[in-house]
């Protein structure tokens, strides 16, 4: 596993920490519209922090065997229940409860661990296949011919 960053949430960084997350994405090669929504799911994951867990917490991010993954902590009280079973877009008409469930809907895999301690949100996303371009096995060598037959050099 490989970090790649981590820093404290609080609610007046968060526009940076949305900008240095879509970097070090980018930097592993999601493009868009992957790249977008890993970093709105992981916007949403500190903004929940930010919102309903007093404001301050831990955001990791990190790479390990083509999966890129974001690590939120925090010291709140948990979450409800009725949020966390929520696999559904909510009804327009509530205001709460949009967040983990736009997380899910980004996202390739989601793991929520909460409790009156806290809550760990860890986010992945797939990362696309690289073509590495091998080098074949056989070296180059250079032949000339001198001009007689059969007198080749090399």
């Amino acid at each position: 596993m490989r970090t790649l960053l981590t820093r404290s949430i609080t609610g007046t960084e968060v526009a940076d920490l949305r900008r240095a997350v879509a970097r070090h994405a980018t930097g592993c090669g999601l493009a868009s519209p992957r790249l977008e929504d890993f970093v709105l799911a992981v916007h949403e994951s500190v903004i929940n922090v930010v919102t309903h867990a007093g404001g301050h917490g831990h955001v990791k991010l990190w790479t390990v065997d083509g999966v890129l993954g974001a690590e939120t902590v925090d010291h709140g009280a948990g979450i409800p229940g009725g949020y966390l079973e929520v696999h559904r877009r909510p009804p327009a008409t509530v205001c709460d409860g949009r967040g983990l469930y736009l997380i899910r809907e980004l996202s390739d895999g989601v793991t929520v661990r909460t409790g009156p301690r806290g809550t760990r949100v860890e986010i992945t996303m797939l990362l696309p296949v690289r073509r590495v371009r091998r080098r074949s096995p056989m070296k180059r060598i250079r032949v000339a011919a001198d001009g007689q037959p059969g007198g080749f050099t090399a």
